[in-house]
Formats: structure tokens, C-alpha cells, sequence
């Protein structure tokens, strides 16, 4: 937002955005028959022309100053509420006054500007060196009407700066967010990986019982840290224009993709029983490595938050041109409120379910089915909750 007191020359620049401006100066001096008028902005300490209409050879251009003490604007920056002079030789307050004898003219006007805030930004003045009848309730109405109209413009450019400027400050806040979320998540899925191959050479050698737990709970944060991980960079390529990419492949091994996923999560979950019906009778057009990851997020949710004693179920079925995939789990019902806002970026629940990971999969998922031109769906009740991909599978 521009202060016009610490900035007054940026007043100029303000008032020439105004496109009615000319038009009220034009009114004013047609109105009153008197050829200068203009728009100035009165600072503490300066008088400056925003615009001007002349037609007397005044010598003023818009940009141009005059000594403020020299002014009569300067006395209403001071709480004068306006200024008419029909006849300076006949006015008594303004006969022996020091600006007419200055500047030459014999009638004269002028009327604040305030601002929505209170603050005092100008004003609109008209003078001419021949005397004219400008104290008239018409006269004053028009010339106040106009200078809430300037306000009015000068209040509404002042707000669309503002929101320029913190729109031009959140984007750039943005991009800096997501580039060092994306450079994060690429320095850490290196160390992330070593840590889970040594996790997976420890579990094949000869330890005593503790020694597998701990390489075990190493091995299973591993997978978990690679999958926020993974999540959080598809984010980021999202956000920096990217977007989800792809690598299609005609007759993808569906199965081995799927199966891969189920190897890993059953080691994490080994005491959870998951049943897998595989019925992929025609081949999949699609990214495999996308659809395990996508099933990795969805498998996961459904066995964190899943009964823990009843079964998970998933069905992938590939027929009459589509290929299905479905992961559904017991356990409480998704509140609407929730499910309403499940695949929004950063979209959690409340209680327990806050604590589990950034709120990334489910998002991440959903753009992956968009990405193949398919959809993913969910539904909650107080018996199962089931997510349901479906992609054309040719």
C-alpha cells in the first residue's frame, strides 16, 4: 500500500490510474467557468500537482510544486473544511491575503480529500483571475461528490496494491517452500535408502531375538520415511508445474507391482492378515510403478486404521476394458466432514488420525488415477471402508 506522506511523489502516479479524473476536471471548470483546476496531494511540507486542467497559462504541470505556505491548501490541512472566494477584492477574510496577490486570481475554491482512514491526502481546487459565483449549494455539492469519488478510487487502488503485493509475496514465499521441499526430499531418500538396505542385510544374518526386533522397526521407518518421502516430492513437482508424470507401458506386469507392495507391508504388518483376490484376465496400459505406489498409500491407511483383528481385503481385477483395484478395511466410519475434503493436500482428521503422516497420500493417490485418466473413489460406513481405483485398462 503506497503512504502518501512518506512517498508524496507516488501520489502522481496514483491519481493519473484514476481514468474519470480528467473528466471531473473537465466538469469543474466547465461548471464554474473557471479555467484552472487540479488535484493536488498536501503533505506536511509540500504542495503537489497530480493533475491539471489549464486553460489561464498557469504554468503548472502535473509532478510540478508550489511552496506549501505560499497555498491556501495548507490551511485546510489544518481543519479547514473548504475554501470559496467569489471575489477576493470583496471577501474579508482573504482581500489582504498573501496567496491571491501571489498567484493573480480573484475567485477560488478548494475541498479536502480524506481518505477511508481519516488521513488527509489533498485536495480538488479551482482558481481564475476573473471573479465567479462559486458559493452556491450546487457549486459545493458537486465539488464534494467529487472528492469522495477520488477518495474512493484512491482507497480502491490502494487496497488492490496491497493485495498485489501480498499475492506477488505468498507466491514467491510458495516457490521457495516447494523447492526446498523438493530438494529435502531428494537429499534424504538416499540416506533413507541405505538405512533400509542395511536394515535388510542385518535381518539376514544370525541375530538374537532383540537384535531382529530392532532391524526390524529400523527396516519398517525405512519404508514408512521413503514413502512420506516420495509423497512429499510428487507434491512438490505438482506445485512447481510438473505435475505427476508417467512412464505408460503397454502390457504392464500389474500382478508383480501389486505383489511387490504386499511383500513389503506384510513384513511391516506380519501379524495382520490381508486378503488378495487377483483376477487380471486382460493387460493394463499404465504406469506400474505409480500403481504400487498408489496401492502402497492405500494398503497402508487401510492397516493403520483398520480393526486391527478382522482382515484387510484387496480385489484387482482387470476386465471389459478396465482395470479395478480396491482396498477396504473394518473399522470406524469416516466422518462426512472428512470425507468431504479426503483428497485435498494436507487433509487429516482429527484425534488419532492426525498423527499419522502430512496428509499427502490420499492427494498423491487421486492425482496418480487423474494422471491415467481414471478415478479414485471412497466410501465409509460404519462396517468397511473401501477405496476404489478404476483406469481404463487399454
Amino acid at each position: 500500500m503506497t503512504d502518501f506522506q512518506s512517498k508524496p511523489h507516488q501520489a502522481v502516479d496514483t491519481i493519473s490510474r484514476i481514468s474519470v479524473i480528467e473528466d471531473i476536471l473537465e466538469v469543474v471548470c466547465r461548471s464554474t467557468g473557471m479555467g484552472f483546476a487540479a488535484v493536488a496531494h498536501v503533505t506536511n511540507d509540500q504542495w503537489i500537482a497530480c493533475a491539471i486542467k489549464d486553460s489561464i497559462n498557469f504554468g503548472l504541470l502535473p509532478g510540478g510544486e508550489l511552496k506549501l505556505e505560499t497555498t491556501i491548501c495548507h490551511e485546510i490541512q489544518c481543519g479547514n473544511p473548504g475554501v470559496v472566494i467569489d471575489n477576493v477584492a470583496e471577501d474579508v477574510n482573504f482581500a489582504q491575503h498573501h496567496t491571491p496577490k501571489l498567484y493573480g486570481f480573484q475567485s477560488y475554491i478548494s475541498m479536502p480529500i480524506t481518505l477511508q482512514d481519516g488521513s488527509f491526502f489533498g485536495t480538488l481546487c479551482a482558481i481564475d483571475p476573473k471573479p465567479a459565483k462559486l458559493n452556491t449549494p450546487e457549486t459545493i455539492g458537486m465539488f464534494k461528490l467529487f472528492t469522495e469519488l477520488i477518495a474512493f478510487h484512491l482507497d480502491a487502488i490502494q487496497k488492490m496494491d496491497l493485495a498485489e503485493e501480498k499475492l506477488l509475496e505468498e507466491r514467491h514465499t510458495a516457490e521457495l517452500r516447494d523447492q526446498f521441499i523438493a530438494i529435502l526430499g531428494h537429499d534424504l531418500r538416499n540416506p533413507i535408502g541405505a538405512i533400509r538396505n542395511s536394515a535388510q542385510l542385518l535381518l539376514r544374518m544370525p541375530l538374537d531375538d532383540r537384535s531382529k526386533r530392532l532391524a526390524q522397526i529400523i527396516q519398517d521407518s525405512s519404508f514408512r520415511s521413503l514413502a512420506l518421502i516420495e509423497n512429499i516430492l510428487d507434491f512438490a513437482r505438482g506445485r512447481l508445474g510438473e505435475g505427476i508424470t508417467l512412464n505408460l507401458t503397454v502390457n504392464e506386469q500389474i500382478e508383480y507391482h501389486l505383489s511387490q507392495i504386499l511383500t513389503e507391508l506384510r513384513s511391516i504388518w506380519p501379524n495382520r492378515e490381508i486378503i488378495v483376490n487377483f483376477d487380471l484376465d486382460e493387460p493394463v496400459v499404465c504406469d506400474g510403478t505409480r500403481i504400487a505406489q498408489l496401492f502402497s498409500n492405500l494398503l497402508g491407511n487401510a492397516l493403520t486404521y483398520g480393526t486391527k483383528d478382522l482382515p484387510v481385503r484387496v480385489n484387482a481385477i482387470s476386465k471389459n476394458g478396465e482395470f479395478t483395484l480396491e482396498v477396504a478395511n473394518s473399522g470406524d466410519m469416516i466422518p462426512n466432514a472428512i470425507m468431504e475434503r479426503l483428497f485435498h493436500p494436507f487433509s487429516r482428521g482429527t484425534g488419532e488420525r492426525s498423527k499419522e503422516g502430512l496428509g499427502l497420500g490420499l492427494y498423491i493417490a487421486s492425482e496418480i488415477a487423474s494422471a491415467h485418466g481414471g478415478t479414485l473413489n471412497a466410501t465409509s460406513s460404519c462396517e468397511e471402508t473401501c477405496f476404489t481405483l478404476l483406469i481404463p485398462s487399454k
